[in-house]
């Protein structure tokens, strides 16, 4: 019966983590359509004093750097999406803490963000950003999970080996006194 509910947690993690790559990479594409079939490039949506919705073509990765690198940040992306799927299928059999639901999910939104602008590079020849706060470069969808899904793995990794080393510390016999 253990194994049963085992294989059951595992492939429900599997599908989590694919479904929330495709949300993502779905929200996005959506997102990115909407957006140059409504604004102009370089045209802006005001949503509030310090938010609007501002059609910019990025030809470079986050903030700008690397502009008019495409073609590497193409083929860096392309490793990325391999890296996170090796560790999906490899690494979480090796590392079996790491592999649970938040961890999943995680790595579903980088897996999504990831797909989501590289369609863009490979379609386009360039991102499309439009989220536009006070004076922060331009993101989108992608970019917000994929820094969202980064921080939440950094920090499911952080909690789960301090709450490794703190059982481990439980097991440890006090020390004598002399």
């Amino acid at each position: 019966m253990r194994k049963a509910s085992s294989l059951w947690s595992r492939w429900w993690r599997t599908v989590l983590f694919f479904l929330v790559a495709l949300a993502v990479a779905i929200s996005d594409q959506l997102s990115k359509a909407w957006i140059r079939s409504n604004l102009a490039v370089g045209q802006s949506l005001p949503v509030d004093r310090f938010t609007s919705f501002t059609h910019t073509q990025n030809t470079g990765a986050a903030f700008g750097i690397f502009a008019d690198h495409t073609f590497m940040l193409t083929i860096v992306s392309f490793i990325g999406a391999v890296v996170v799927l090796f560790y999906k299928f490899y690494l979480c059999r090796r590392f079996p803490f790491l592999n649970n639901g938040v961890s999943m999910a995680a790595l579903g939104a980088v897996l999504g963000g990831t797909v989501g602008n590289l369609i863009d590079r490979l379609t386009l020849g360039y991102v499309t950003d439009f989220v536009a706060v006070g004076t922060f470069p331009a993101y989108n969808v992608a970019d917000a999970s994929l820094t969202t899904g980064v921080s939440v793995f950094a920090g499911s990794l952080i909690y789960l080996l301090v709450k490794e080393r703190q059982e481990a510390g439980e097991k440890e016999p006090a020390p004598h006194g002399d």
